[in-house]
């Protein structure tokens, strides 16, 4: 079956390119609350509009509600997508648990797509979303041609990739650069693309662009997508013109239609819309490397803002059937492609004086459809000998039977709707004062002068802990943390490190992703949520604990205020000290840079002078540190939270800084050297 082609629509003149270009959906922002904030979208007039426009040209429409909400903003959201259900929105991408598990439950009829700010690129994690009722899932664009090959045989949702488009070196969802850096956050649709400026690594010259990729271009792989089960083919811009609109639109539109790989003009017009140094298809083919850097020069020039050209084959087939007989007014029906089909009436027919109307005449003026989002695909005509019928009356006939089908093409479907929002659990977990929680990277920096702050939890990586002999005695509960990011087929070798931990004496894990619950569930694991779920409100820590989460760590875009206004559904937690983490990519970017020596200290430098500590993460991966910690020990604020745990995130700290950080926060003590107060005070747009 031939898959979806979903283009972008940043604004009305973006949708009509890519519609008339040969998009089957397309998908757009209305409101506040979606990841491309800067674009122009679309006002509500607008929005409503395109949905009947586009459902008239068989033109599906996906809105994009696909960042984190604050409580405040849910209300609000959730209204957003009830008035765009009621207007006939094919399907809702979200980000936030809480909106998707409010939308679940108040909408139920209602499509639901897993962003791809969902983070997902495991068959379990895509299960995981499709069994709490969400019919699409959108894969991370780091996903190979195996491992979308296996999710598609795995999960009963459909499932989306991205063939064409920008690709963050971050994976999407888990980026902080732009937060932490200048506050405008990615995850909230005010990404500022940090990660195109120059950088250098290790002392290099910072006139590099180690965290810009090329676009991607998977022009060449359509078939083996279609094969494989993939629904629908993503085309990344929404910040783009219509211009580039229309014509990526119309390329993917033909191969698709033609079955076949794109010709060197087809190649030449994707470059010269947009691209970076080029193009790349590396991770589809399971590879990463330098040869994925690119940029756009500054005085790079936009694709020219052209008019999409009218594709006859994406216009709508109708079959027309017309009854002329004496006596009678003339009937004609129109039917379209899915079966529905109008009936109209038109004039008593006349005595022929000259040239009597045959069946042949009156299918011609009948196929007549120019200027219609229709084409005449049959046309069966019935017409009594020796009857005269104006072209005039036929055309209008013809008229009025389209415009009948073009309302009940847009007719907006019936759907339930269960309100007023269903009320919180009553229950409470805030706590007067939160107990410290530790987490390390290295076994020599838990010491026994962190182990006498006497914490609830220590929490250990995975791969640390398959390979350690032994682990120090506490009344502190041992946790693993799982690694952010893993593939299907790491899922063995995890499964056997999660034994030996549990060797160890480790009782609890820590879950970042949503694709760590099947690979964790049924374990006997007590099982804690982390940062990279990124929670934001009291009603995705609801739909975590019914989960089977015990607590979670709140994400730290939030404000002060906002964990403190937060209802505790879980107990929660709270990052305090620390590093904070800006990206995990698939990419290693000291290989890419300076070779492997993922062994010693390595460092991201930026034109400010700033350096952002390197860490390896699990598959050679890469995970980028702030380059000034957390540090709020005398700050008191965050103890007054209802918070339950306070986490001092160690991760390039020796052993003796560790020991004197857990003793500064015992005591209180004011910071000294360079340091950050993150987020918790200021936030973020």
């Amino acid at each position: 079956m031939r898959p979806e082609l979903l283009a972008p629509a940043g604004s009305p003149e973006a949708l009509r390119a890519a519609a008339e270009g040969g998009a089957g959906a397309v998908y757009l922002g209305w409101g506040a609350f979606n990841a491309r904030r800067g674009a122009q979208n679309f006002s509500q007039e607008e929005f409503a509009q395109a949905v009947a426009w586009c459902h008239v040209r068989g033109v599906r429409v996906f809105l994009t509600l696909n960042i984190l909400l604050s409580d405040r903003e849910l209300p609000e959201a959730l209204e957003t997508a009830r008035t765009a259900s009621r207007l006939g929105v094919d399907a809702v991408l979200v980000q936030d648990w809480g909106l998707f598990d409010l939308l679940r439950r108040t909408l139920p009829d209602l499509p639901l797509h897993a962003s791809t700010q969902m983070s997902v690129f495991t068959s379990g994690g895509a299960c995981e979303i499709a069994a709490d009722g969400c019919e699409r899932v959108v894969l991370a664009r780091e996903c190979s041609k195996e491992e979308t090959a296996a999710i598609c045989k795995n999960c009963p949702a459909q499932v989306e990739a991205f063939v064409h488009g920008a690709l963050c070196m971050c994976y999407s969802g888990q980026c902080a650069m732009s937060a932490l850096i200048g506050g405008r956050s990615g995850n909230r649709g005010r990404c500022a693309q940090p990660c195109r400026l120059p950088y250098g690594v290790n002392g290099a010259a910072k006139n590099q662009r180690p965290l810009s990729l090329k676009d991607s271009c998977l022009a060449d792989h359509l078939g083996e997508m279609a094969e494989m089960g993939v629904a629908c083919l993503k085309i990344e811009g929404r910040m783009k013109s219509p211009g580039y609109v229309s014509a990526v639109t119309n390329v993917y539109a033909r191969l698709l239609e033609e079955g076949r790989r794109p010709t060197a003009q087809e190649r030449e017009v994707l470059e010269r819309a947009f691209s970076r140094s080029g193009f790349t298809d590396a991770y589809w083919g399971g590879t990463k490397g330098p040869e994925m850097l690119g940029f756009r020069p500054e005085n790079a020039e936009a694709a020219p803002a052209v008019e999409a050209p009218r594709r006859e084959e994406g216009r709508v087939p109708v079959r027309f059937t017309c009854r002329v007989e004496a006596g009678k007014p003339c009937l004609l029906t129109a039917e379209d492609p899915e079966g529905r089909a109008v009936t109209v009436s038109g004039p008593l027919p006349e005595a022929a004086r000259n040239r009597a109307l045959t069946p042949e005449d009156l299918a011609a003026r009948l196929s007549k459809t120019g200027g219609t989002p229709y084409r005449c695909a049959r046309a069966d005509a019935y017409a009594d000998p020796g009857l005269s019928l104006s072209a005039a009356a036929v055309n209008a006939l013809r008229r009025e039977a389209l415009e009948a089908l073009s309302a009940a093409r847009s007719q907006p479907p019936k759907r339930r709707e269960h309100f007023p929002l269903p009320p919180l659990p009553e229950q409470d977990c805030s706590q007067e004062e939160p107990r410290f929680t530790v987490s390390v990277l290295t076994a020599a920096q838990l010491t026994g002068g962190v182990l006498d702050l006497r914490p609830a939890r220590v929490y250990l990586p995975l791969e640390l802990l398959a390979n350690v002999p032994s682990l120090p005695e506490t009344e502190a509960e041992y946790c693993a943390i799982l690694p952010r990011v893993w593939r299907d087929r790491d899922e063995d070798l995890l499964r056997r490190w999660l034994d030996k931990a549990r060797t160890l004496g480790a009782s609890g894990l820590l879950l970042g992703n949503l694709g760590h619950f099947p690979l964790a569930r049924d374990g006997g694991w007590r099982l804690y949520g982390d940062y990279g779920l990124n929670v934001f409100n009291s009603r995705s820590l609801d739909y975590l604990r019914k989960k089977g989460l015990e607590s979670a760590c709140l994400s730290f875009e939030l404000r002060f205020s906002q964990i403190r206004d937060m209802k505790k559904l879980l107990p929660a937690e709270a990052i305090v000290y620390g590093r904070l983490p800006l990206m995990i990519t698939e990419n290693c970017l000291i290989q890419n840079s300076a070779g492997c020596r993922c062994d010693r200290p390595n460092f991201l430098n930026d034109r400010t002078g700033a350096a952002f500590p390197l860490l390896p993460a699990f598959g050679h991966r890469t995970e980028v540190q702030n380059s000034r910690p957390l540090y709020l020990a005398d700050r008191p604020y965050w103890r007054q939270l209802g918070l339950c745990y306070a986490r001092l995130r160690f991760t390039t700290e020796s052993p003796e800084d560790c020991a004197r950080l857990c003793r500064a926060y015992q005591e209180g003590a004011p910071a000294a050297g360079e340091f950050t107060r993150g987020l918790y005070q200021r936030g973020v747009e």
